[in-house]
């Protein structure tokens, strides 16, 4: 044998033993555990990935820029695709910060079917998340029950706006529409059948062994390093970080609404890990539920929108404002030149600062783990490519 050893596919043996060289495997852009079109270039010693690195872009449509040149109205129906899974918080934000800019406020009737709308969208979202999840590891069926569940929320949301995914509901000083006869009853209904599916579906999926062993302790994101990541939503409250941008900077009627901010408890693994994310989201869709119960119930009379010019030119300025979108904090930075289209949009979302934090995860995970670490952050690929 020669001292320069045999090579063995990856494997190098030596006369001081067996050497490994480091492979570099592609997952993605088109893979069906990624959630939308991603790429990450793994770095691995066999079955352990030493870093997954994003690669980012492949869906970048120059939204920002977009909305210089569609105008204020005209921008609301692009705002959908910024989170297509979860697209009424981002048709709030645009709406939000463009009535910061011109002072107009939004008739209480308009804020609660904002709500309405809203959390609707999030149970909606947070189905798609926890039932990704379960078929990501290797359990079809828990997602089948998931997305029953979400077609109930579209097939309301269809009656509210016509749409069922990207809703273009909202406008500038409220609501395009109002709630359509007999939407509260129906609303009512299904939030009453379907809290108490939240405790069968953890019956199903998120108590099995299995599945538990699969998230928990896996990719552990203690709140020091949540913090310094930047993370929001749903990811940084399972480092049991207890804040949420409608209780903590409140808007629109939340602050009259009761409810309650799950945090991550480390009940099966260790605090901040892929279990407790996904436990948050399963806490979370009991909470909406909850704050649906109060708005369809304490919905108040009036109109649901201002009077707004259809040639809106707000004063010169600039604003920024935050809504818990499902994926968490989302901003929206909007400067005016008084012109009927903005001078500069920047849009703040949650799936971005999430993306930056997988590459430090991965390091000493198996290669099967990455599918879980992408699951648990909730990633949605056009919310990184704006």
């Amino acid at each position: 044998m020669s001292t320069a050893g045999i090579e063995i596919g990856l494997e190098r043996e030596t006369p001081a033993g067996l050497e490994t060289e480091e492979m570099t495997l592609n997952m993605g852009p088109q893979h069906p555990s990624t959630h939308g079109v991603l790429r990450f270039v793994v770095k691995a010693d066999g079955e352990v990935m030493r870093r997954a690195i994003p690669d980012i872009g492949y869906l970048h449509r120059s939204i920002e820029k977009i909305s210089e040149k569609v105008g204020y109205h005209g921008f609301m129906p692009y705002t959908d695709r910024v989170d297509y899974v979860s697209a009424m918080q981002c048709n709030q934000g645009w709406a939000m910060a463009c009535e910061k800019l011109a002072s107009i406020e939004v008739p209480r009737r308009g804020e609660y079917c904002r709500v309405i709308a809203c959390e609707l969208g999030r149970i909606a979202s947070h189905l798609i998340s926890v039932g990704t999840t379960g078929m990501d590891i290797g359990a079809f069926t828990p997602f089948t029950h998931a997305l029953r569940e979400r077609e109930r929320i579209n097939n309301l949301l269809e009656e509210l706006c016509g749409a069922r995914l990207t809703f273009n509901y909202m406008r500038i000083g409220g609501c395009a529409w109002d709630i359509p006869p007999g939407f509260v009853k129906r609303a009512s209904e299904f939030v009453e059948q379907f809290e108490p599916l939240i405790d069968e579906y953890n019956e199903l999926i998120s108590f099995n062994k299995i599945y538990v062993e699969r998230l928990a302790n896996v990719a552990i994101v203690p709140a020091e390093m949540a913090i310094a990541w930047n993370l929001v939503g749903p990811n940084l409250r399972g480092s049991g970080v207890k804040y949420d941008v409608r209780k903590d900077v409140p808007y629109s009627v939340y602050p009259e609404l009761e409810f309650d901010v799950p945090v991550g408890t480390g009940e099966r693994g260790t605090l901040g890990d892929s279990y407790d994310r996904y436990m948050v989201r399963m806490n979370e869709m009991k909470e909406s539920c909850r704050i649906l119960r109060q708005a369809l119930g304490g919905i108040p009379e009036g109109p649901v929108i201002a009077k707004v010019p259809r040639t809106f030119k707000p004063p010169p300025g600039e604003v920024y404002v935050r809504v818990e979108a499902s994926r968490g904090d989302m901003g929206w930075f909007v400067v005016s030149d008084g012109t009927a289209f903005p001078a500069r949009t920047h849009i703040r979302t949650g799936s971005f600062s999430a993306m930056a934090i997988i590459e430090e995860l991965s390091k000493g995970l198996m290669i099967a783990d990455l599918v879980a670490v992408i699951a648990s952050l909730d990633i949605v690929a056009p919310e990184v490519d704006r």
